[in-house]
């Protein structure tokens, strides 16, 4: 990282206390969210709960990713998605400390606490626990998922948004 000037450099310790607190949270909320569903509801045993009639608590034990994308059948293909989602943590935590945007800070901690819960998880049990399922009558359009899940999405889609408003307008030079 090159050298920061003062300002750059008391920008950047705002963000990552203001990002650790944020991701914190969010791991916080995702696995108290996960421990009442568990525990306390006994999500498990009842499979569904109808709280309103476009969202149901639902048990189910993501042994994949994204989408069932990368499902590990097996102790090693669970080990190795803690692996990969562990060395993808580590990248956003590393960019999330060094990050000078507050909005990109707050962007990647939202990122990183859903995806230290989800790890949290899969070492402990396996799977991943999801609950949260959105939907419109018998219409799913979105998969289960849980507060970690959540907070990924909005971090993305906060650097996507962020990204596309804040890009390079200036055109480029033409060729000669």
């Amino acid at each position: 990282m090159a050298e920061l000037n003062a300002t750059d450099l008391e920008r950047v310790r705002r963000n990552r206390k203001l990002g650790l607190t944020i991701a914190a949270t969010v791991l916080v909320l995702d696995q108290a969210s996960k421990w009442i569903v568990t525990y306390v509801l006994q999500l498990q045993q009842q499979v569904v709960i109808n709280l309103a009639p476009i969202f149901d608590l639902r048990w189910v034990e993501n042994r994949g990713v994204s989408m069932g994308f990368l499902t590990a059948g097996s102790p090693l293909e669970r080990w190795l998605l803690v692996a990969m989602t562990g060395a993808i943590s580590i990248f956003v935590a590393t960019w999330m400390w060094r990050e000078r945007r507050r909005d990109d800070a707050i962007a990647l901690a939202f990122v990183l606490g859903g995806a230290l819960g989800n790890i949290i998880d899969r070492i402990r049990l396996g799977y991943v626990i999801d609950f949260a399922d959105l939907h419109f009558g018998d219409i799913h359009p979105f998969l289960v998922f849980n507060v970690g899940d959540a907070a990924i999405t909005i971090g993305v889609l906060l650097l996507l948004v962020r990204a596309l408003l804040t890009r390079d307008r200036t055109p480029a030079p033409e060729d000669k």
